[in-house]
């Protein structure tokens, strides 16, 4: 996935957009869904969806699986938020943020009316700021990120550090993909004992096998004679367009001013 990911940002519709112009846009959509309220959240993931999927044709199919796995996440932690519980004794103290419960012995446990709120509020949140981050990820080529940070002065050992994880991302990958394999050819998985049995040796070995390529790499840095920085190159092909640049002024000036007239009350 990560691999698909990465050939994609490199072959989307958008990418002859100056990479800048692109952070930017996602930078600024990201703190317009962080301190707005779910109406507007929603319909900045769905604005964002549309960038991603029409504009930058990005298969529908990956980003709905993109946003599948947000979703799920999401739902696991919620219910946190959601259901409470109370001794019966304290039970008249909760009546009016009670939604729907049930005792069990001396307790009662109840859907809260408040944590719902707030747990709705969230998952719109949370929808909303991973859509800006996907448009980013999907469009932008890691490599023009920390181009772009570096133009915008960005300390050169935070760029470093970016580039350093991003690499070791894919190492770890590869590495868990052989392990997997040649277990796998050799039945490591056909029961649940020998799966929980293979993937204790798995994460044993990934941990040894990465601190390894870990060794390596660094060795291989030394001998080309690494002066303390990384070097990134990339061509400046790039095309501004003023049709989206228009699009997305509009649209962000758009949500905030429904943002303010929710505020004043105007659609309430």
């Amino acid at each position: 996935m990560s691999l698909q990911l990465d050939t994609l940002a490199y072959t989307n519709q958008l990418r002859r957009l100056p990479p800048e112009h692109k952070l930017i846009f996602a930078f600024m959509t990201l703190a317009i869904s962080l301190s707005t309220h779910p109406p507007v959240q929603i319909l900045m993931a769905i604005w964002m969806s549309i960038w991603t999927v029409v504009y930058a044709r990005i298969p529908a199919g990956v980003y709905l699986r993109l946003l599948l796995f947000t979703i799920v996440f999401c739902l696991t932690s919620l219910p946190a938020l959601m259901i409470n519980g109370v001794s019966i004794a304290d039970l008249q103290t909760v009546q009016l943020d009670s939604w729907y419960g049930l005792n069990f012995g001396q307790f009662y446990i109840y859907i809260s009316r408040s944590g719902s709120i707030q747990a709705w509020v969230i998952f719109t949140r949370s929808l909303a700021s991973v859509s800006c981050l996907y448009f980013l990820m999907l469009t932008v080529p890691f490599a023009e990120i920390l181009q772009t940070l570096r133009y915008l002065k960005f300390p050169v050992l935070l760029t470093d550090l970016l580039l350093l994880m991003y690499r070791f991302i894919f190492i770890l990958l590869k590495t868990a993909s052989e392990l997997w394999t040649a277990q796998n050819s050799r039945g490591g998985y056909s029961n649940w004992h020998t799966s929980m049995k293979s993937l204790a040796l798995l994460i044993g070995q990934l941990l040894q096998r990465t601190l390894q390529k870990y060794s390596q790499f660094s060795l291989g840095l030394k001998a080309r004679g690494f002066a303390g920085e990384f070097r990134v190159w990339h061509p400046r092909r790039y095309r501004p367009s003023q049709r989206y640049t228009v699009e997305a002024i509009c649209g962000c000036v758009l949500l905030i001013g429904l943002e303010i007239c929710q505020n004043a009350g105007i659609f309430t």
